[in-house]
């Protein structure tokens, strides 16, 4: 299993995760794009996720919920906005807790050697929107999710 890298520079405004998965973009696209598989692979190991909304396609919404052991939810929620299957989507990104911090997500899917390399770009309103980012442990969630997805889409393939 490959490590999920984070670029995290000081001063941007950016966010960078990059994962190299043993599946062709294709299949990724469709594991990620699939609101019946989100629930598998989406947020930290422990929290549970819900698909409330997933209209993958440009204007299209986009809404899960994650919820801890006791029941509080965490709802993110954002719109579509270009959509290149099974290369790129560009779509806003929203702790509905923060409802004034919205970010500009981008993932692209490269093909490398039968492998896909994705690349999470999330751009946010300001430096110290993306900090409070990292210092709430948002890279600890990405990096659960990946190795979830990495998971799934080997489980995937056996099928």
């Amino acid at each position: 299993m490959t490590d999920t890298e984070f670029v995290i520079e000081p001063g941007r405004q950016d966010l960078i995760m990059i994962r190299v998965f043993d599946a062709p973009p294709d299949v990724v696209f469709r594991v990620i794009t699939d609101p019946e598989l989100i629930p598998r692979w989406w947020g930290p190991d422990f929290l549970t996720t819900r698909v409330d909304r997933m209209e993958v396609g440009p204007g299209g919404r986009w809404r899960y919920v994650n919820a801890d052991a006791r029941g509080r939810e965490y709802a993110f929620s954002g719109v579509y906005h270009a959509v290149v299957a099974p290369l790129r989507f560009v779509r806003t990104w929203e702790f509905e807790g923060l409802p004034e911090d919205v970010a500009l997500e981008t993932v692209t899917l490269e093909a490398a050697d039968g492998r896909t390399r994705y690349v999470a770009q999330s751009v946010h309103p300001s430096v110290e929107s993306r900090d409070a980012i990292v210092r709430a442990d948002g890279p600890r969630g990405g990096r659960d999710s990946m190795n979830r997805l990495a998971a799934l889409l080997t489980a995937v393939a056996d099928m």
